[in-house]
């Protein structure tokens, strides 16, 4: 360690596991030296090498942080049909499965104890080998979840949504990634606006309530502001990542960009029928059967097919009451659609 007044500078030994691989490309490259050139080129050629390890030992433990968007574009897809349990992921790659019917999470200040349900904690590190460190909450079909984020944030998560998220809020924002449908109560804190990124938007805010729908199976994204204000930022360019339109939304507005033109729509609407499902009720206005059945298919863990691709289209209008058993909730639109349905092998069909 050298130490030069208040700044010091720790070089930290590499694990043997990364020596042996730095060796091998290291005497990899050496032996596909010409065995014409003498040995003094030979050993000029290891010295080079071996600094280059000394220095690649050094860049390992000093690279910058990683980014939120690094740990979302390694992470494996998600097929939320597949498990009937919550799953967190912590940073270490440990998974816990979440058994406990109170599926909610809580986060302490630091960030370094996590209590799920009722009282089982968890301890873990907020960084490690000096980069920021990643849970990530994945809520199946059929289940939602409650979290509070470290920095105070809650955020309800509905049934085919995953949440990215640091342990520890560092730096100058507060980044999560987002896939699926979730609402934000967002911890005001001026200098650290808080950023929901998804595949093809960012949100960017400093203290309110929203709620963001971003499917990777539909052609939408949704964002619902209850209070405060939120800017919206949208990718025009998927492969340079860039946010090339904006939109601020006041509140009471929804604003909807369409994936395949690129379209922007804002329009006002009553926010509580987009807050609904946290509390069992799922609330539609003049949307089309195949959007209703979507939401239904998710919350209920349930396949649902329909047939008649021109019902698909059909507009329905309605309150459904998510605390009934499924085939209730299918009894009730079929009551007030032109539907028939029949269920074959746990599959329910309409045409």
């Amino acid at each position: 360690m050298k130490d030069n007044g208040s700044n010091k500078v720790k070089i930290l030994p590499i694990t043997n596991l990364e020596k042996v691989a730095l060796k091998n490309k290291i005497f990899n490259s050496v032996n596909k030296i010409e065995r014409k050139k003498s040995r003094k080129g030979l050993t000029m050629a290891v010295t080079f090498s071996m600094m280059v390890l000394v220095g690649l030992s050094f860049y390992f433990y000093n690279e910058p942080t990683t980014s939120i968007t690094d740990v979302v574009n390694t992470s494996e897809v998600t097929d939320f049909s597949k498990s009937d349990e919550v799953v967190l992921i912590l940073g270490d790659g440990e998974n816990l499965k979440i058994k406990e019917e109170n599926s909610n999470i809580n986060y302490s200040n630091s960030g370094k104890t996590l209590t799920i349900g009722k009282g089982r904690e968890i301890e873990q590190e907020t960084s490690r080998n000096s980069k920021t460190s990643y849970n990530t909450l994945i809520i199946p079909y059929g289940k939602r979840s409650k979290i509070n984020l470290s920095d105070g944030t809650i955020v309800w998560l509905n049934s085919g949504s995953k949440l990215v998220y640091p342990v520890a809020f560092n730096g100058d924002r507060r980044e999560i990634y987002l896939e699926g449908e979730a609402i934000f109560d967002v911890a005001h804190d001026k200098s650290h606006p808080f950023i929901v990124k998804s595949k093809d938007q960012e949100i960017e805010v400093l203290g309110t309530v929203f709620g963001v729908t971003s499917y990777t199976d539909e052609e939408a994204i949704n964002t619902v502001l209850k209070s405060g204000s939120v800017q919206i930022s949208y990718h025009n360019d998927p492969k340079t990542h860039k946010y090339a339109d904006k939109i601020k939304i006041t509140p009471g507005t929804k604003a909807t960009y369409n994936k395949d033109t690129q379209g922007i729509v804002s329009e006002k609407v009553n926010v509580n029928n987009y807050f609904s499902w946290r509390d069992g009720v799922l609330v539609f206005q003049n949307n089309d059967l195949q959007y209703v059945i979507n939401r239904i298919s998710r919350y209920y863990n349930v396949e649902i097919e329909i047939a008649n691709k021109e019902l698909a289209k059909e507009s329905f209008s309605g309150y459904l009451d998510l605390n009934e058993d499924i085939e209730k909730v299918i009894q009730n639109i079929a009551a007030s659609t032109n539907m028939n349905y029949t269920i074959e092998n746990d599959k329910i069909i309409i045409n």
